[in-house]
């Protein structure tokens, strides 16, 4: 059956009737037509959108081989791996969908303690999404806020992921409890985020160019487009919320419990990470085999320095 869905893939067939495996019942996905940057910037991958049991998620599917899932950051979107991603599919059939609350994907209700947007929720997400596409067992790779979806989810599920690397962070507990004058000059929006609504949100939507148009020219209008929806900005700071929050309540439960599969950690030796911690250490007390290096070009590693980001990627993937 796997042989015959990645034949299905490889040949572009459809999947929108494709059912769903998720708890309590059925779901749906459909063609989804390419937004502005899909069509330019990933023409190969197409478009569905996924119903899950909590969101709907634009997602872009595309290559044949092993499933890998991609999980974007903050302020980004899927296209955030546009870089990478072709490449990637080569050899891997790559997912790689809007989190919820972030550019073309549903902006759920908030929850109690902003729990819809929880690492935990999210999680489940990807969970379900690869669900859909016929993939029990993947590897992820997670930037930024993806890596922290993606650190969840390999505690949540661990017998769904097979291979986790992780871009340009370490653990949210660690950061809230280990606050320095340091990290607060770095990411001062952290604590801006995570004041109650409508308060960061007002500021934010003040100036949408300012705020969220420093990305390189392929990537700046489609990151305007979907700010100018204020339920995008809002959606980005519950996820910041439910992070100092709800998040951190599940992760001093599980401080015990280890990333037992694979975990290569990648960070930005000329970045804020690079500078203020030893990325790798810390790393490696959350997991039972960690490795790691790092690499130039800032932040948001995919994008400014792909080929560095792919010669670590695909060994490590391959095993």
């Amino acid at each position: 059956m796997a042989n015959d869905r990645r034949s299905v893939l490889t040949t572009g067939m459809s999947l929108a009737a494709a059912a769903m495996f998720l708890p309590g019942g059925e779901s749906r996905a459909a063609e989804a037509d390419p937004g502005p940057g899909d069509a330019k910037l990933l023409p190969g991958f197409r478009v569905e959108r996924v119903k899950t049991s909590g969101a709907e998620l634009h997602t872009v599917i595309g290559g044949s081989g092993p499933p890998l899932l991609l999980i974007h950051g903050a302020p980004l979107t899927h296209l955030s791996w546009y870089r990478v991603a072709p490449e990637l599919a080569k050899t891997y059939t790559v997912v790689a969908a809007d989190l919820r609350g972030y550019g073309d994907s549903s902006k759920p209700a908030d929850g109690e303690n902003h729990v819809n947007y929880s690492k935990r929720a999210m999680a489940l997400d990807q969970v379900e999404l690869m669900r859909h596409f016929g993939f029990e067992r993947f590897a992820v790779v997670g930037h930024d806020r993806g890596g922290r979806v993606a650190h969840r989810l390999a505690l949540d599920h661990p017998q769904a992921v097979t291979r986790l690397s992780v871009l340009d962070i370490v653990p949210t507990h660690y950061l809230y409890t280990h606050v320095t004058k340091a990290f607060v000059d770095a990411y001062f929006h952290w604590f801006l985020y995570i004041r109650p609504a409508p308060f960061p949100e007002d500021i934010l939507n003040r100036d949408i160019e300012g705020n969220f148009g420093r990305a390189a020219p392929p990537l700046r209008e489609e990151y305007l487009r979907v700010y100018r929806n204020p339920a995008a900005v809002h959606g980005m700071c519950e996820d910041y919320r439910a992070s100092a929050g709800i998040d951190m309540q599940y992760d001093e439960a599980d401080l015990d419990k280890k990333i037992t599969c694979p975990l290569h950690v990648l960070w930005a030796s000329d970045g804020a990470m690079g500078r203020m911690y030893d990325v790798l250490g810390i790393w490696k007390e959350r997991g039972t085999r960690v490795t790691g290096a790092a690499l130039t070009g800032g932040h948001n590693l995919q994008e400014a320095n792909p080929a560095g980001v792919l010669a670590q990627l695909q060994p490590f993937l391959a095993g």
